[in-house]
């Protein structure tokens, strides 16, 4: 089983950054993938970022290509996502999610463990 712990959400000014943090445990094999997805009020779950924890490649979708940027830390088991330059429509619920294979782009269905979620909050 995976569990996957979010943090680092808050409230900044347009752009501002901020650092979300995702903790992963569980046999290391069923999280090689790790993505994140955000989700609007009224709005679809939307990928951001995605890292293949083997080859340390990374995928982002032009709405966000060259602000954010995705990593991670073998050794504590996290993977932490960089937002620079944070505009109002950044607002969301961020998740992270895992699985075992990277997919092609980030499509919700593709990943099988979610964290909680944590509340960014970009104002103007």
């Amino acid at each position: 089983q995976v569990q996957l712990v979010e943090s680092g959400g808050g409230s900044v000014q347009a752009g501002g950054s901020l650092r979300l943090s995702c903790a992963a445990s569980g046999a290391w094999y069923t999280r090689n993938c790790i993505a994140w997805f955000r989700q609007a009020p009224l709005k679809g779950r939307e990928g951001v970022a995605k890292i293949n924890l083997g080859t340390g490649s990374t995928y982002y979708p032009d709405s966000v290509k060259g602000r954010f940027a995705v990593s991670q830390d073998n050794a504590k088991n996290t993977v932490y996502l960089q937002m620079n330059n944070l505009k109002p429509e950044d607002t969301a619920m961020y998740y992270c999610a895992a699985d075992t294979i990277c997919r092609p782009y980030l499509v919700p269905g593709d990943f099988t463990y979610w964290g909680q979620g944590t509340q960014v909050t970009v104002s103007s």
